[in-house]
């Protein structure tokens, strides 16, 4: 049943970002056409994004991850602790110089204006829940990225698989536990 529960759980949250994805695009936007490609195993994704924490307090850990991603300079667009949900994003530049340097070459040479990548949110999403015999927290978080041109349109949607950004994280987030542990004990 708990995992079943977690399933669900994981479908809300994945629900959750392509709704607000889809909000935050104009109405013209569309998304690309390889944006839900699996380019490898979902085993092997799934191995990066998830870990188990020998702990009971999923409250704790949910708080600890939005703590967390605080301090990585994400903001914390929904949060449902008694869920185990947790969706942040931050804003950033997507300007590429090579782009923009080629955007430059295509208009002198041929006389046609190219839109080049401007703005870009990287979203996280986070989801905590008991593992089947309780005793312990199954945490699993994904990492998106949305880009906008220069012209307003999303250009890109693509889930950001850099292993060491998901070993990074659950790095700082064990530490986090840690420390937590520490003060309380």
């Amino acid at each position: 049943m708990t995992s079943n529960f977690c399933n669900l759980k994981q479908l809300a949250v994945m629900g959750l970002f392509f709704v607000l994805a889809g909000l935050t695009g104009c109405a013209s936007n569309t998304i690309p056409p390889d944006a839900l490609l699996m380019k490898e195993p979902a085993t092997e994704i799934r191995q990066r994004q998830a870990r188990r924490y020998a702990t009971t307090d999923e409250k704790q850990v949910i708080i600890a991850a939005s703590q967390l991603l605080q301090d990585l300079g994400f903001n914390v667009e929904n949060s449902a602790k008694d869920l185990g949900l947790l969706v942040v994003s931050k804003d950033r530049s997507a300007v590429d110089g090579g782009q923009v340097a080629g955007q430059i070459a295509v208009a002198v040479i041929f006389g046609v204006r190219m839109s080049v990548d401007k703005e870009q949110k990287i979203r996280a999403s986070v989801v905590t829940c008991p593992s089947a015999d309780r005793k312990a927290i199954d945490v699993r978080v994904t990492f998106q990225r949305l880009v906008w041109d220069d012209r307003g349109q999303l250009s890109k949607l693509e889930r950001l698989d850099d292993p060491e950004m998901y070993q990074d994280f659950y790095i700082k987030l064990s530490k986090a536990l840690f420390l937590e542990a520490q003060e309380v004990g």
